[in-house]
């Protein structure tokens, strides 16, 4: 999840017309009155029939049964509002329509290729904020579309469960690395919209939708409005901190995040709250949090995407037996959850596990070939380099470019992930363009590090500097930034300053990439032997 530097629209006050117990209402609840019997009733069918012939066929074609630290005060509050808005939120999960309990379920996911670090503007965090990660990369996703559609074939006037639908094509593009299906979403919006204008459950999947194509001010507008019709929208509030992280606002994150925590706290929160805090620096409580909510955490799901995103947390910091025990517990919830998956293989890497990172890796990529994984792997392979391997690790490469062609043809921004890959693997002055549009749109941690990395593989490092100094500029505990500053400030002559850093990337995570640690620790032997 990449965040931004720029100021952020005002947090509206904390509204009292409803307390934070208040469940969101389920898909139709809070239905107006319809519209007379039988208008846009057969476009509706006409359209849902088509939608779904054109969904069993794509489904039918993929493998089944294969997703500064603060002071100690805050830090209390943090934790307590964790361990008592986690028994509340479970008792809310389980009065929602059970019609839709397939699809809306917990919140918030990890994206498949943001799995180490999950602000690589990646998906990292799902924008859909309230649809259950684990239950979604098992397939379940798939029998809740189905049975969405088969009711809204007899209900063509649901505009909830339109709402709904739109939502559950959001994240079946994410998990599954299928952005074709971002039009179908949008579609179903405008479909809800159109049949009740202005509700919230629609605004709130319009933001999810934005945010997933990466359109970060557009799902800040979005998720804007879908809260001024109703403030205690889980799926908008968790929209809203994630646009402002994207576009590298963090202040106004944190309040974001504080103000959900006080309207709707609960695991999608929760996970939130603690990553715009890991994103200061402030790792301990970004822990604690995140224990409080697993051990809140009831629902196999649950567990999956808790304990995934604490592997995640613990592999930040160099923790590799912690982050495997975390992935293990994931796992035993959910076997087939790939971030865990993804995450267990990085970290079998960085341990010295080679075999069984690249068999984890190979199977991560055999069910959803999204960039993070793809790089990942080939770098493993490139670092074996065993006869053919080369070879295999272009493959991953090229179906890199791949897939950001396939999710511009679905109205995705890929800059941030051309520039990333681009840069080590790829066309350099592309890696420069991707990068410098990115910051055009937004200044977060993430573009900043992306467009010094690409200044400086052209040979631009006094160009480059300011943007890696910007990149740790907020506390953020990330090796790959510290290493990217490292080297550039080598090439710039700052031999001081590049020793640190390297050491720094090295002592905080001495395996976060396969080819960057190796080349981090033969220019830091470089330094060292020339002082």
């Amino acid at each position: 999840m990449p965040p931004r530097t720029t100021d952020s629209t005002p947090e509206r006050p904390d509204d009292d017309h409803a307390p934070s117990t208040a469940p969101e209402p389920c898909a139709g609840d809070d239905a107006r009155t319809p519209p007379p019997a039988g208008e846009g009733e057969a476009e509706g069918k006409a359209d849902v029939e088509a939608e779904g012939k054109a969904d069993v066929e794509a489904e039918g074609k993929e493998e089944k049964g294969d997703k500064a630290e603060a002071d100690s005060g805050q830090r209390v509050v943090a934790v307590r509002r964790a361990a008592d808005g986690g028994r509340r939120w479970r008792a809310l999960h389980l009065a929602g329509c059970a019609m839709l309990l397939a699809v809306a379920v917990t919140g918030g996911a990890i994206a498949v290729g943001g799995g180490q670090d999950r602000g690589a503007g990646v998906d990292a965090v799902s924008a859909a904020g309230a649809l259950s990660p684990g239950d979604l990369a098992r397939g379940d996703l798939d029998a809740g579309i189905a049975s969405l559609q088969k009711h809204l074939r007899a209900q063509p006037k649901d505009f909830g469960s339109w709402a709904t639908l739109g939502v559950a094509y959001v994240e079946q593009a994410r998990t599954k690395g299928d952005p074709s299906r971002y039009p179908q979403a949008q579609r179903a919006l405008k479909r809800s919209l159109g049949l009740e204008p202005g509700n919230d459950q629609a605004l709130a999947g319009q933001a999810a939708l934005a945010a997933a194509r990466h359109d970060f001010p557009g799902a800040l507008t979005h998720a804007d409005r879908a809260l001024k019709q109703n403030p205690y929208n889980e799926r908008a509030l968790c929209t809203r901190i994630d646009a402002l992280v994207e576009l590298g606002r963090y202040d106004a994150a944190a309040k974001a995040a504080d103000t959900a925590d006080d309207r709707r706290p609960g695991i999608p929160v929760f996970t939130r709250y603690a990553y715009v805090r890991e994103l200061r620096g402030d790792v301990r409580t970004a822990r604690e949090v995140l224990e409080r909510a697993l051990s809140s955490a009831h629902a196999p799901a649950d567990v999956a995407y808790v304990a995934t995103a604490l592997g995640q947390l613990a592999w930040n910091q160099g923790e590799y037996k912690t982050a495997l025990d975390h992935y293990a517990r994931a796992l035993a919830a959910d076997d087939a959850y790939l971030p865990a998956l993804e995450g267990r293989a990085r970290t079998q890497a960085a341990s010295g596990e080679r075999t069984a990172a690249v068999r984890g890796l190979e199977q991560v990529v055999g069910r959803f070939p999204l960039p993070g994984p793809l790089v990942a792997l080939g770098e493993l392979y490139e670092d074996r380099g065993a006869d053919g391997d080369r070879a295999k690790a272009g493959d991953q490469y090229a179906l890199v470019d791949a897939w950001t062609a396939l999710a511009r043809a679905g109205g995705a921004n890929t800059d941030l992930e051309t520039a990333l890959a681009a840069a080590d693997h790829g066309d350099e002055k592309e890696a420069l363009r991707a990068a410098r549009a990115e910051w055009d749109r937004r200044h977060s941690v993430h573009t900043a590090d992306a467009l010094a990395w690409a200044l400086h593989v052209n040979g631009r490092d006094e160009e480059a500097l300011p943007y890696a100094r910007r990149a740790t500029a907020t506390g953020y505990r990330n090796a790959v930034f510290l290493y990217h500053r490292g080297v550039i400030e080598r090439a710039t002559g700052d031999k001081r300053e590049a020793r640190t850093h390297l050491k720094a990337a090295l002592d905080l995570n001495p395996g976060f990439s396969p080819l960057g640690a190796r080349e981090a620790r033969t220019a830091l032997k470089d330094l060292e032997g020339n002082r």
